[in-house]
Order: C-alpha cells, then sequence, then structure tokens
C-alpha cells in the first residue's frame, strides 16, 4: 500500500506542478506578450511623457503612435531585408525601428508584425547605439549624422554614415546587415587635429516601459548575456529598488543583451578583445522603468594624422536556434544559443529540440515531429518500461491472493501488510518496479513543456485539422459544442473557469487513453486509493484542456503506445484484461479451472 502511496503522491505533485506553471507562467506571459505588442501596434496618441535618465534614450515631449514617432524624429535611412523592416535614425545614429517580417502578433498572418525595436515618445522605446566615450565632443543623441550617398539598408548594400566633432574628430560609421539578423556597425575614427585622442569603444542596447507579467519564476527573461565562457543574467527584478548598482564583469569574449521569451537584441564585441560589461537598470524621472545592457572596450589612443577603426555587431530578432548557432559558429560567438532559456533540464531540452527540429526538417510538420519524438523515447525507455509492465502484469495476477489476504486479515492491517510481502517474495514481484513507467514520464514530460513554452519554431507552428498553433491550447471547446454553436466561451467567462471547462477534442482523446492505461494497471488495495486513481484521467482532462497542443498530442500518442505495449505484455503474462468493471480476475474462475 505504501508503494500505491507513493506513486499517487508522484502524479499528484507533478499535476500540481504542470498546473502551476500554467496558471501563473504559460499564460500571464502569453497574455502579456500579445498585450505588448498591441500596444506598440496601436499605440495612442498624446499620454504624458516621460523623461529617461539612462544614457541614449531621450525623454519626447509626448507619447505617440510608431508612425508619429517616426515622422517627427528626424531624418531616417530605410532597412529593408528578406527577414525584417525599419529604420535607423540619423540623428544619434540609433537603429531604434525594427520589425520582424515573419513573425505576427497572432496566427493570422494578416495581423500585425512583431514590433522588436521602437523609436522614443513611444510607449515601449527599444534600441541599440554604438559609439565613443573619453573625451569632449563625442557623438551623442543630437549629433546629426550625414548619409555618404544614400539608398536603402538591405543585405549587400551597407550604409555609411559621417559626423565631424568641429575640434579634429571625424567619425564614419558603415552598418551593414545580412539576410537573417546581424548587424555588423564598422565604426572608425580619424584625428585630423594637432592633439592625440584616447577613446573608449561602446555598445548598448537599452529599452523602457517593462510590464510586470513579463518575468516569471520558469521563464528567464530580462538581461543575458555571455562571460567568460558561462552564462551571466540578471533579472528586471533585480533592479527594482531604488539605487541598486549596476551589475558589472569583464571578459575576453562574449555578448550582452536583453532577451524576451522569444525575441532578443544583444550587441557583441569584437570575440578577441576584453571588455567590460554591465547591466543597469532604473526609473526615469517619470517613474517608468528603464534597463541598458551595455559593454565599452578598452582605449583607443589616437595620434594627430593617425586613425583607428573597431567592428561591432547587434543581433536583433527572433531566437531562432539553428540561425543562432550558425552565428555561434561563423562568428566565434560564444554560447551565442544560450539566448535560449533551456532551463534546469537543458540535458533533456536541448536534445529533445534537436530531435523535433531535424524530424521537422524530415517531415515538414513539428507536429508529426512530436510523435516521431515519442516514439524515440519509448524506444529508449523501452528496456525499462517492459521490466515495469511485467512487474504490473504479475501483479494483477496476483490480485486474487490480495483479495483473499485482505478477507483473512481484514481485522489486522500489520499482519496483512507481512502476508503481502511474503506473497511478493514467494511470487518473485517487486511492486517499486510497477512504478517505473509512470515515473519515468515526469522528467520527459517537463522537458518537453519546456521546449514547447521557448522555443520559438514551436510558436505558430500547425498540425492537422483545427491545430493551427501547437504551442497554444487546443482552440476546440465542448462548451461550443466544438465550434457548432457560433460563440467564443473565453469571451463569456472569466479567463480561468473558461480555460479549465474549454475541454478541447485532443485533451479528451488523452483523457480516454489515460482511462484504458488506468484500467490496465493493477488497482491499489486501498479502495479510497482505487477511487482516486480512477478520478485521475478526469482531472488530467480538464487539466490538459489548459496545455499547449502539442504536448497533449504529446501524451495521447505516448498513451496509445504505451496502452499497446502494456496490453501484449500482460497477453504474454497469461493476465485477463478488464476495461469494463472492477479489472479484478475473478477468484471463482480461477479456482474452477484449477480443479
Amino acid at each position: 500500500m505504501n508503494n500505491n502511496k507513493n506513486v499517487f503522491l508522484a502524479i499528484f505533485l507533478a499535476a500540481a506542478v504542470l498546473f502551476v506553471w500554467q496558471y501563473f507562467v504559460a499564460t500571464p506571459s502569453m497574455k502579456a506578450e500579445q498585450a505588448r505588442q498591441a500596444t506598440l501596434a496601436h499605440q495612442e496618441k498624446n499620454k504624458p511623457a516621460t523623461a529617461p535618465v539612462l544614457p541614449g534614450i531621450a525623454s519626447g515631449t509626448t507619447h505617440m503612435s510608431r508612425e508619429a514617432a517616426l515622422k517627427v524624429g528626424g531624418k531616417r535611412v530605410v532597412i529593408d531585408t528578406p527577414m525584417v523592416d525599419g529604420s535607423l535614425l540619423l540623428k544619434g545614429a540609433r537603429l531604434d525601428d525594427l520589425r520582424l517580417k515573419n513573425y505576427h502578433a497572432t496566427v493570422n498572418p494578416k495581423s500585425a508584425e512583431i514590433v522588436l525595436l521602437a523609436p522614443k515618445s513611444t510607449d515601449y522605446p527599444y534600441s541599440a547605439t554604438f559609439g565613443w566615450v573619453g573625451t569632449a565632443n563625442m557623438p551623442s543623441d543630437n549629433s546629426e549624422w550625414q548619409q555618404t550617398g544614400g539608398g536603402t539598408l538591405s543585405p549587400g548594400h551597407p550604409v555609411t554614415l559621417t559626423w565631424d566633432n568641429g575640434h579634429g574628430l571625424v567619425f564614419t560609421r558603415t552598418i551593414a546587415i545580412d539576410d537573417k539578423y546581424m548587424f555588423t556597425v564598422a565604426d572608425s575614427v580619424a584625428n585630423k587635429g594637432s592633439a592625440a585622442a584616447t577613446l573608449y569603444p561602446y555598445g548598448v542596447v537599452e529599452r523602457q516601459g517593462i510590464q510586470a507579467d513579463e518575468a516569471s519564476m520558469y521563464l528567464h527573461v530580462g538581461f543575458v548575456g555571455v562571460a567568460n565562457g558561462s552564462e551571466v543574467d540578471a533579472k528586471y527584478s533585480d533592479f527594482k529598488e531604488a539605487g541598486t548598482p549596476a551589475k558589472t564583469f569583464s571578459s575576453t569574449g562574449g555578448w550582452v543583451g536583453i532577451t524576451d521569451k522569444y525575441w532578443m537584441a544583444a550587441v557583441v564585441p569584437p570575440q578577441g578583445e576584453n571588455f567590460n560589461g554591465g547591466y543597469l537598470g532604473t526609473k526615469t524621472a517619470a517613474g517608468v522603468d528603464a534597463y541598458q545592457a551595455n559593454y565599452r572596450l578598452g582605449a583607443r589612443n589616437v595620434a594627430p594624422g593617425a586613425s583607428t577603426s573597431v567592428t561591432h555587431r547587434l543581433f536583433a530578432g527572433a531566437k531562432v536556434v539553428d540561425i543562432l548557432r550558425g552565428y555561434e559558429d561563423s562568428q566565434k560567438i560564444v554560447h551565442f544559443d544560450n539566448a535560449v532559456d533551456w532551463g534546469w533540464f537543458w540535458f533533456l531540452t536541448r536534445p529533445f529540440f534537436w530531435v523535433l527540429d531535424q524530424f521537422n526538417k524530415m517531415f515538414g510538420n513539428f507536429g508529426l515531429a512530436i510523435l516521431g519524438l515519442t516514439v524515440i523515447v519509448k524506444l529508449v525507455m523501452f528496456p525499462l518500461a517492459n521490466a515495469g509492465f511485467r512487474s504490473m502484469s504479475r501483479m494483477k495476477k496476483l490480485q486474487p491472493q490480495m483479495e483473499e489476504l485482505k478477507k483473512t486479515h481484514k481485522d489486522d492491517a500489520q499482519k496483512l501488510q507481512l502476508a503481502m510481502m511474503e506473497m511478493y517474495k514467494r511470487e518473485k514481484v517487486n511492486p517499486i518496479s510497477g512504478c517505473v513507467p509512470i515515473l519515468l514520464t515526469i522528467p520527459v514530460f517537463i522537458a518537453l513543456y519546456k521546449v514547447l513554452f521557448v522555443t520559438i519554431e514551436m510558436r505558430h507552428a500547425p498540425f492537422y485539422g483545427w491545430i493551427h498553433d501547437l504551442s497554444a491550447p487546443d482552440p476546440t471547446s465542448i462548451l461550443n459544442l466544438f465550434g457548432l454553436i457560433p460563440y467564443n466561451p473565453h469571451a463569456v467567462l472569466p479567463h480561468v473557469l473558461a480555460g479549465y471547462l474549454s475541454v478541447g477534442i485532443w485533451p479528451i482523446l488523452m483523457g480516454i487513453t489515460q482511462w484504458v492505461q488506468t484500467k490496465l494497471n493493477p488497482p491499489p488495495a486501498d479502495p479510497i486509493q482505487a477511487k482516486m486513481f480512477a478520478f485521475m484521467p478526469v482531472i488530467f482532462t480538464f487539466m490538459f484542456a489548459t496545455f499547449p497542443a502539442g504536448l497533449v498530442i504529446y501524451y495521447t500518442w505516448n498513451n496509445l503506445l504505451t496502452v499497446l505495449q502494456q496490453y501484449i505484455i500482460m497477453k504474454r503474462e497469461g493476465v485477463d484484461i478488464h476495461l469494463f468493471g472492477d479489472g479484478k480476475p475473478k477468484v471463482k474462475k480461477l479456482k474452477a479451472a484449477n480443479d
């Protein structure tokens, strides 16, 4: 009985953990991102001004829409590539306007493009700048850079900007972009004056107006980077107290940035140079949260008549694993794929994602990839699961004897326990091994949940039929007869209530397979536990209604394979299978067969 209690406790804890993740992590994070994108796409005009204090973010006179901010900020250079569009502001040479062409706010391809970088005076300014410090008359936010020639910044067509400080230093900046998300910023300074100058190159990413729900206990958002070969990060909440000092570090090689769940802006110094990095959070004069990730390189001494140069890079885009690893390999950016929050179970999430990605490239569908991954996991665990199922089958064959023991020792629990242990020993059955198939599913479940939750490849990835987004719950609902009644339960009922009552087709299929699997298992000796186990498929059905559809598909397919494996083993062990009724072999029939 203790073993059954342990199994129940494990299942209960796993269910509780998954419930907490979905309620406090996945749902708030998804809603926060939707709200942020809606705000960026439809910002209102004439809101109170903010007065940021972080270097590089200048205050505007009003809050305005993106379109209005682009018109009043000054001259701009258009950015247009196969994957991004936007512009850079010549005043300050600021990269502050970038949208991601391949990603939209919803599964509807006509919905608004994802806004990553946004100009000042909008609700959520977000930008990247590069420059020089160390002496007077350095380029600033108010410096009017001049474009040499003209044209659009696009792959194979860089733009060149110049600025003369009027005191002998001429700054030249050539900005290039590839066909994905990497900008290359080549800065040079020519000293045409009569005095030497000591300059320090820097790169910075900064943003304002972070919503509280964007941070969570299960997903890292905020500062991210690599220094000295190890990840160095910080949360927005680390700077919630006024006067919190910056988090600083130094390294040779690495990068720093600010990450969301799916998107990131990161500045990358020359990988062979030492840099001093830092994360800073503060409040603007208007009380708006403001954050900055930056680095500064070592001194450049520029004698009269001499020049110096440095090449920075900026990643601004979606955290597609293949793209991140491509930059890591081709540009030697240390651990660049750490931008994805692989979590504590990285030793499972990384290989799981790799398998899913390979199957997706093979089948052209991440839903089919999930089915393929399930088969791989089942094959890897086949020997352990087989041993566990054989033990469970033998346990089920012993049910008649267990019933007789319970009748014999119905008034003495201690003697019953001793008699059962003696029976296990005599029949060479280990009741603990029967728990293995159940317990093995928990870490796999958690790791796959993480992969579905954090990787952008799963975002808006369709399956077949009504599943248009594997990272979102099944959109069908029993409350509207699976679409036959034209109303949306989420628009009528409170969100949490609608989520747990809107049981879709896939959660129902999962519940059915869970019920079949439960009927194949030996029932607990304790009647109360048996009733609780009988309700688990129902509980899981309603719980899984809120989980990503990809996870429900995995669990349903896994249950089907488990039932098939268990059914074959039970038949080989000579166990009668009763899906309806109490599932216990009849003692009288067994006795009659032996006579």
